[in-house]
């Protein structure tokens, strides 16, 4: 089971860095000027429509909910950076450094992911999708909170720990959009074994 998550992961790795660097390729690094609180706000949006779209069950624009998650973990990632560079007022990198930060980031979040799912037992394969939505805008929520009080906490994780959060239940959304039989194969059997 766990390497078919690590391939599976590795397979949305791969869509949402695809579409990461083609955008670049057309933008740039424009993104390198916003504050980590303004990433915050971009996820919000569309964690805010994916939900929208499950309560819905029908959108007007033609970007699906596939689309979303992507643009979510894409979102989380450069908030990471943002918050280990800061903004910049010339937001222009070079690809190469982009694409090995990009990389960084999200095999942190990929290793995290891994642990995590070693103590649950991969119990997110019993989940809903809808449940994902909910639990990045509660991260986002408790983001917010914690950017808000700035950047300081008590007891709870950072910011870049809802990131990783953030990056990590979108994933789990994309696999279980991208293996829906697989998915739903496991879910079933783990609700049968106990």
């Amino acid at each position: 089971m766990a390497q078919n998550t690590d391939q599976q992961y590795e397979h949305v790795i791969k869509l949402c860095r695809d579409l990461f660097e083609k955008k670049m390729k057309d933008y740039g690094t424009a993104w390198r000027i916003l504050r980590p609180s303004s990433m915050t706000d971009q996820i919000f949006i569309k964690a805010q429509r994916i939900r929208s779209i499950e309560t819905k069950g029908v959108s007007r624009i033609e970007e699906d909910i596939r689309s979303e998650f992507i643009g979510i973990v894409n979102y989380a990632t450069m908030g990471l950076i943002q918050l280990e560079l800061g903004p910049c007022d010339q937001p222009t990198m070079d690809a190469d450094k982009t694409i090995e930060l990009y990389n960084k980031h999200i095999y942190a979040a990929k290793n995290l992911m891994s642990d995590k799912n070693h103590d649950y037992d991969e119990a997110w394969r019993s989940m809903r999708i809808s449940s994902f939505t909910d639990l990045i805008l509660m991260k986002l929520h408790r983001t917010k909170q914690i950017e808000d009080n700035q950047g300081k906490t008590l007891v709870s994780e950072g910011i870049d720990a809802n990131y990783m959060d953030m990056i990590n239940y979108a994933v789990f959304g994309l696999i279980k959009l991208e293996f829906p039989e697989e998915t739903r194969e496991n879910s079933e059997n783990s609700l049968t074994l106990n």
